[in-house]
Parts: C-alpha cells; sequence; structure tokens
C-alpha cells in the first residue's frame, strides 16, 4: 500500500486535535485511516476531534468517517469547520463544531520545552486505569503507578517513580528518552525496541536515571553522571 502523509495532531485534555485541511476527500480518508492503523496504541480508546477546514461535507460522508473511527476504538467527538453547511451535518450527527471544546486548564497547557519543542505538563500522580497519549513529550510531576500508561511521540521525563507503562517515540524517533527518579517496570519502550529484563534473576530498582537506545536495545544511564549504569 502506497504510504500517504501523515496530518498533524496535537494534544489536548480532552483528546486529540487531528488537522486534515484541503484536498481529495477520499486520498485524505485513507491517509487518516492509515495513519490510525500505523500507530494503533496511540490511538486506541482516544477522543479526537477533526479539522476540516472549508471542506464541505455530507452526512453519509461524516457517519462513515465516524464508524470507521469507531471500528479502531476512537472516537469522534468533534468536527471543526468554517463551512456551515459542513457543521449542520455535524451539528444533526450530535458532533461538537465548536473550538471551545478543545480548552484546557492551566496545568494542562503544552509548555515550552527547549527550543521550541512543547511538552505537556501533568502534576499528579497517574494511578491505575490512566492513560495518557500525547504528540510529543511528556512531563509527569508524580509517579506513573501500575496499570496506568503513558504513550508519547516524544521523551517521557517523570519526577517520581516510573512502575507502569511507558512508550516513548511511538512514531519511531529513536533519538527520545525515558527518564525519571526511579524505574521499576519492564514495559517500557522506545521507538520499536522493547525493554525486557531477565525474569531468572533480581535486578535492583534504577534511580536518578534515563533510559536510551544504544545499539539495538535500551540501556540505563545516570542520569546525573552520564555513565551507563548496565
Amino acid at each position: 500500500m502506497e504510504k500517504l502523509e501523515a496530518f498533524p495532531i496535537k494534544g489536548f485534555r480532552e483528546g486529540l486535535l487531528v488537522t486534515m485541511g484541503e484536498g481529495d476527500w477520499q486520498k485524505n480518508f485513507d491517509a487518516l485511516m492509515q495513519q490510525i492503523d500505523g500507530r494503533c496504541e496511540f490511538f486506541e480508546g482516544a477522543k479526537i476531534a477533526i479539522d476540516v477546514g472549508e471542506r464541505k461535507l455530507r452526512a453519509v460522508e461524516v457517519c462513515k468517517l465516524r464508524d470507521k473511527l469507531a471500528d479502531r476504538n476512537v472516537t469522534l467527538f468533534a468536527l471543526l469547520s468554517q463551512s456551515p453547511a459542513t457543521e449542520a451535518v455535524a451539528e444533526t450527527l450530535g458532533l461538537s463544531t465548536k473550538k471551545s471544546v478543545l480548552k484546557v486548564n492551566e496545568e494542562d497547557l503544552p509548555r515550552a520545552l527547549y527550543d521550541g519543542e512543547s511538552a505537556l505538563m501533568i502534576k499528579k500522580t497517574l494511578r491505575s486505569g490512566t492513560s495518557v497519549k500525547y504528540s510529543g513529550t511528556v512531563i509527569v510531576d508524580g509517579d506513573i503507578n501500575p496499570g496506568a500508561e503513558v504513550i508519547a511521540s516524544g521523551s517521557i521525563y517523570v519526577w517520581g517513580k516510573i512502575k507502569g507503562t511507558v512508550y516513548a517515540g511511538i512514531e519511531g524517533s529513536e533519538k527520545e528518552v525515558i527518564a525519571a527518579l526511579e524505574i521499576s517496570t519492564e514495559k517500557m519502550r522506545i521507538a520499536n525496541i522493547a525493554y525486557r529484563e531477565s525474569k531468572l534473576k533480581i535486578k535492583p530498582k534504577k534511580k536518578v536515571c534515563k533510559v536510551i537506545i544504544e545499539g539495538n536495545s535500551l540501556r540505563f544511564v545516570d542520569w546525573e553522571q552520564h555513565k551507563l549504569i548496565e
């Protein structure tokens, strides 16, 4: 299958915003489905808003879009458009059409991290059942408890303990890192490389460290001295 260009994605408290813009609708539709299928773990269970610009969509097209997303366990909750006709169709189908639905609390705003790159700041411990998915870097001021997960296209920095699931570089970037005051989980991955610790021996918890890709595996590095721990 031809690889189509991916659409830009932004993370918000309510979910994700995908900007599709103009162009051939069927081609864009196919490209969006391909993008979601290629990042199943990132989109799994997500709520998304789609900005279609000035495009005029018929009810059958919006219904197909909503249904195909639902087949992938993705919920379409808003359709943003500059076309009154598209807005009318969306409202008839129970979808929000106002950008105000994307407003976030101050603590959820993306913060400048470095040289223009943004990050999502979360100021609380993530408890079991919590899932955070963000197209960018995620910073957690708290712990990631067992049963909680953070999935990001950028890096993951935790001012606390990682005991749950963390996936960084979900889009394939191998330059991303996972860093924390303490890491005591085996459920880690950067890009396409997963960490699997041997079940045959007990290893100490890794403290004040970050995880990087070295060769074809994940390695622990002392966060302060930048030396390999193992």
